[in-house]
């Protein structure tokens, strides 16, 4: 009977105290769960902000036609480069010309006119020594040689005017570019004279623009640091395009709007690029990435260890117990795509939890392991 009694008491013993120890095992786990933590990074760095825009030609000119006649050739193949004074267009020019010798025929009459009015007017001018004339009649002639001179000056802008109207019958191009198609075919009649009609559009694109607006913020913190010799530099600003472009591009601020577009709270910026490899086209989609304030010793955590509840963004810290603190911050901007400024709420000494944050909660004892 003792012997049954004892035996008992072995088996119950080895039911219970492996129960105890699996206990005693998954408790123990628990309070040393391994969590990944990292310290902030401490940087200067540079705060960017990326704007949308469009490209649009340095210098782009529309080329028009100031005549009226037939549109008789087109002297350059539709979107191909042309020269400054290439032949472009030409226009009929027959009555221009016509107008240039009546013109010249104009002047050489009023020439010969004065000529006469001036060897008349020195005659009755040196009659008169001997009475031979009366003064009145000295008058008259030095009126007619004053007509005269005056007719000649008449005469010759007429002739300029001709001669100009005659030189719109060919068109040149006024500036180096690409030329956009002709707006008119051969044959076409050009109506110019009254209000000039264009013919087609130069596009310089050696050099392109970057047009794209800010907030008025982000102009008050460039203003701010206007004179701050360490404020970041706006120049060879990074932009980018379709993936397609094999080469990266750069531009240099060069206009800022003199007041903000009351509508959008938005000013206009500019900034030149150079078209290097002939890839830039004005109107294409640009990606502006400008800097806009210089942070000394910024804190900086991963963005994806930040949550968000009612409260706002928070991090969970880990203090010197090794227990898990729930840490309001204020956020910043995103920095390098994967890390985010923090401002306040958590310093450079402190670690933080970067990954299984649904497995912690505040207060729990955790087994950190640092990890860069």
């Amino acid at each position: 009977m003792k012997n049954k009694i004892f035996v008992g008491i072995i088996i119950i013993s080895s039911i219970v105290a492996p129960s105890c120890g699996k206990h005693g095992v998954r408790d123990e786990r628990m309070a040393e769960e391994t969590i990944d933590v990292a310290y902030p990074q401490v940087d200067s760095i540079v705060l960017r902000n990326t704007y949308p825009g469009h490209l649009n030609a340095s210098n782009q000119v529309e080329v028009v036609g100031r005549v009226n006649g037939l549109l008789v050739a087109q002297c350059y193949k539709d979107g191909s480069h042309v020269d400054k004074g290439q032949v472009l267009f030409r226009i009929e020019d027959g009555k221009y010309r016509d107008a240039v010798q009546k013109a010249q025929a104009a002047l050489t009459t009023a020439i010969s006119t004065r000529d006469y009015a001036k060897t008349h007017y020195e005659a009755v001018k040196k009659a008169l020594e001997s009475d031979a004339v009366s003064k009145m009649e000295v008058s008259q002639a030095l009126s007619a040689y004053q007509q005269a001179e005056a007719s000649i000056k008449s005469a010759r802008a007429s002739l300029e005017s001709a001669k100009t109207n005659l030189g719109y019958c060919t068109v040149i191009a006024p500036i180096s570019g690409m030329a956009s198609a002709s707006t008119f075919d051969v044959g076409n009649y050009i109506s110019g004279e009254g209000a000039p009609v264009t013919l087609t559009t130069i596009y310089d694109n050696t050099v392109l623009t970057a047009n794209f607006s800010i907030e008025d913020e982000k102009f008050l913190d460039l203003m701010r640091d206007k004179n701050n010799p360490d404020a970041p530099k706006l120049t060879h600003i990074p932009l980018t395009f379709s993936d397609s472009i094999a080469h990266k591009y750069f531009g240099d601020l060069t206009y800022m709007a003199p007041a903000l577009n009351t509508s959008t709270g938005t000013l206009t910026l500019k900034c030149h690029v150079k078209n290097t490899y002939d890839e830039l086209r004005p109107g294409m989609f640009v990606k502006v990435d400008l800097p806009y304030k210089k942070l000394d010793n910024a804190v900086l955590v991963k963005d994806a260890s930040i949550s968000t509840d009612q409260s706002g963004k928070y991090l969970y810290a880990v203090d010197d117990s090794n227990r898990i603190v729930y840490t309001p911050i204020e956020a910043g901007p995103l920095y390098h795509d994967s890390l985010r400024v923090v401002f306040s709420g958590i310093t450079p000494k402190q670690r933080y939890v970067t990954k299984a944050l649904l497995k912690v909660r505040n207060g729990m004892e955790v087994n950190p392991r640092v990890v860069k």
